[in-house]
């Protein structure tokens, strides 16, 4: 039987997905408590929302796995995706927007199952920098976070194209990748052919995080179809914000993906976010001064590749998402 859902765009469903077990190391399932302990629930009620807390899924941590070189860790990965996708269709079916703290990339593929539960058909907009849309025939890693859109559209790991049981999870034409800085050549082959739209970060660094949003939203249907977003924080560049796991230099300065951000998150259309990637075990130096405003860590040595945080302090800020 069909169930009519009312929207209520004044509440928001919260759940936390502490996992690694698809990422390229240890220390994303630590977001969901870091950003709990900033007090981002508080900031939510302060600004006008009603929050509705589904609590966390069990943490599903990083492996080597080195028995499964081409499609690492399947196993914890499709248990997290289980769980979340429970609570996910729980939350959709309240109304809220759903709000999901990762967090590997991978969880927006429970965050979209508990969405395709009630509608038939769900858009993707993809904020990262990277276009996750290796294979196991084609990783250079075996991590499933650099797979996440091709499990998405149907291909790669039957564990996982068929976690929904009408694949594709999504269409290719009903994706757009926004912010695209790193591409593999199998990728860059792969979109050259498909019919996937995807906008670079050099195109939104001319134009402007806004309006570049509004071109995205515009691909994505989205005044004609409900939409998931998707944000990797690793789509920062790394001066600007460190914490994660595979920083890269260049690619988006804060205000544009605040800028473009906001756009995306007060559409009427917006089902749920998922927010990836942020470590908060991994400090960063006075090199990086702006990052300093919105990580809850202490600045620490200067490192190429950041590394973790000895002693980690109770988070006291918020990271820079916020609605």
């Amino acid at each position: 039987m069909a169930v009519k859902i009312v929207r209520q765009p004044k509440k928001i469903a919260l759940i936390g997905a502490p996992s690694s077990a698809a990422a390229f190391s240890a220390g994303s399932e630590k977001a969901p408590a870091a950003l709990r302990a900033a007090g981002l629930a508080e900031k939510l009620l302060a600004a006008g929302y009603e929050v509705a807390d589904f609590g966390d899924c069990a943490p599903r941590l990083f492996a080597d796995d080195d028995e499964h070189r081409r499609a690492r860790n399947l196993a914890e990965i499709v248990a997290g995706l289980n769980d979340l996708k429970t609570r996910a269709e729980l939350a959709v079916k309240s109304g809220a927007l759903v709000l999901v703290l990762g967090g590997d990339c991978a969880q927006v593929i429970g965050l979209l199952t508990g969405a395709r539960r009630y509608y038939k058909h769900v858009n993707l907009l993809w904020f990262d920098r990277d276009a996750d849309l290796n294979t196991p025939a084609s990783t250079p890693s075996g991590r499933i976070d650099g797979m996440v859109v091709a499990h998405i559209i149907g291909k790669g790991a039957p564990e996982l194209v068929r976690f929904w049981s009408e694949a594709p999870l999504v269409r290719e034409p009903d994706v757009t990748l926004f912010g695209l800085e790193r591409l593999d050549p199998p990728e860059q082959e792969f979109l050259s052919k498909s019919p996937m739209r995807h906008i670079h970060a050099g195109d939104i660094q001319s134009k402007g995080g806004s309006k570049a949003a509004h071109e995205a939203l515009v691909q994505v249907h989205a005044d004609a179809r409900e939409f998931v977003l998707h944000l990797d924080t690793d789509v920062i560049k790394e001066e600007e914000f460190p914490a994660v796991n595979v920083p890269g230099s260049g690619g988006l300065g804060f205000d544009d993906v605040r800028a473009s951000f906001m756009e995306f998150v007060k559409h009427k259309n917006l089902l749920g976010l998922d927010v990836a990637q942020y470590n908060p075990s991994i400090c960063w130096s006075k090199r990086f001064p702006r990052a300093s405003k919105f990580l809850p860590y202490p600045r620490q040595s200067p490192r190429r590749v950041p590394k973790k945080c000895p002693r980690p302090v109770r988070p006291r800020r918020a990271p820079a998402f916020r609605f």
